[in-house]
């Protein structure tokens, strides 16, 4: 479910729950597809955010939340000045060590790539220090 929270500060907040499926990236593909419109991404801008958003909530889906049905992936965005979206994606599980990923270039390795990409493609990327969280944001 999508919910928009207007702030008393004038800041726009949305909020998406996903069950822990990856059938779930079609709801958080029609999610980016209404924020498209509202704020007239570019075709790199909605391409880049379409990325690293799917990278992440599939992470948190198959890896985090190990597809549990109890257990759900949450989107928040936070417009906080005109021309910034900072997502915020969280999974229910314990988290990993962002830090010490093999390198995501070499091509014996799999894993690691995901985080690599939306480092590439996002203006910033930050994680938790548990790992189950990641903020990313984007200039419009």
């Amino acid at each position: 479910m999508i919910h928009q929270i207007e702030n008393p500060d004038s800041t726009s907040l949305y909020t998406l729950q996903l069950p822990s499926s990856i059938n779930s990236i079609t709801l958080l593909e029609n999610f980016i597809d209404e924020l498209s419109i509202k704020y007239g991404f570019s075709e790199e801008i909605y391409a880049n955010v379409l990325t690293c958003l799917s990278e992440a909530v599939i992470n948190g889906i198959i890896h985090g939340n190990r597809q549990s049905p109890e257990k759900n992936v949450f989107i928040n965005l936070e417009q906080r000045v005109e021309n910034r979206l900072i997502f915020t994606i969280c999974d229910e599980g314990e988290g990993f060590d962002f830090n010490n990923l093999p390198n995501p270039t070499a091509t014996e390795n799999l894993r690691g790539r995901g985080v690599f990409i939306i480092k590439k493609l996002a203006n910033q990327c930050i994680f938790s220090s548990k790992g189950n969280e990641v903020e990313i944001h984007f200039e419009i």
